[in-house]
């Protein structure tokens, strides 16, 4: 029995000893961070999201990296409104297109550490030691610190994702209308925050869509130096 408490404990972060609060906190190595940006508008994001459903899955989750999907907006003009769509997801990918020189966006996409990805194979685990990542979740409460391997004075930003699972929606119009569409790792809301002597005091993000009440929910976060758009260490973990 203390055995399994144990291996509970190692896998969903640490309680303290009232239970109030749960603690992720990555390895020295970097986490790799696997955003995917998708629509349920859009029929060739079905395969695409099946894939990272399945990551749920793998025993590497949250330790070698953390997926999240961000639903965009633009295939909304199709017929079908996405209910997890945000003009600023979409706005995001946008982001990036701009950084990478692309003139459009497309669904689906994959980015790994800020770089587009095309793989059909899971990243290997990074060599890279950019520092340590903790998240401190107590209620509604969250305390971010960051230990950069190596300190040359940079201003850091952290960004914190709830994401939920088991969403999903019966499509009546667009590409994919007849479907009944499941979700997992889907964006529900997400705080960016400066962070001042590598900690920053904030709370976990209002959620775009109420999840169903037996369905399960994380956390993600990662840190960028300051008006950068490129994950330098990410951590996550099951809330429920």
């Amino acid at each position: 029995m203390i055995r399994h408490a144990l291996l509970l404990v190692s896998l969903l972060g640490t309680v303290t000893a009232d239970g109030g609060a749960v603690v992720f906190e990555s390895k020295p190595a970097r986490t790799h961070l696997l955003e995917l940006f998708t629509s349920e508008g859009c029929s060739s994001c079905l395969p695409a999201e099946a894939w990272l459903s399945n990551l749920k899955n793998e025993p590497r989750l949250w330790q070698d990296f953390v997926p999240i999907a961000f639903h965009v907006d633009y295939w909304d003009h199709l017929g079908w409104r996405d209910p997890f769509a945000s003009k600023t997801w979409t706005e995001r990918q946008a982001d990036y297109s701009a950084r990478w020189r692309i003139e459009n966006v497309y669904t689906p996409a994959f980015v790994l550490d800020g770089v587009a990805w095309r793989s059909a194979a899971l990243p290997p685990a990074a060599t890279e030691t950019p520092g340590v990542l903790k998240i401190t979740i107590n209620g509604e409460r969250v305390t971010a610190t960051f230990r950069p391997a190596i300190s040359a004075g940079r201003h850091y930003e952290i960004h914190l994702a709830r994401l939920g699972f088991a969403l999903g929606a019966d499509v009546t119009a667009g590409e994919n209308s007849g479907r009944k569409l499941v979700h997992d790792f889907v964006v529900l809301g997400l705080m960016n925050e400066g962070m001042k002597s590598g900690m920053k005091e904030l709370r976990l993000p209002a959620e775009s869509a109420r999840p169903a009440a037996d369905s399960r929910s994380a956390i993600a976060a990662w840190v960028t130096q300051a008006g950068q758009i490129e994950p330098i260490q990410a951590v996550g973990g099951w809330l429920q």
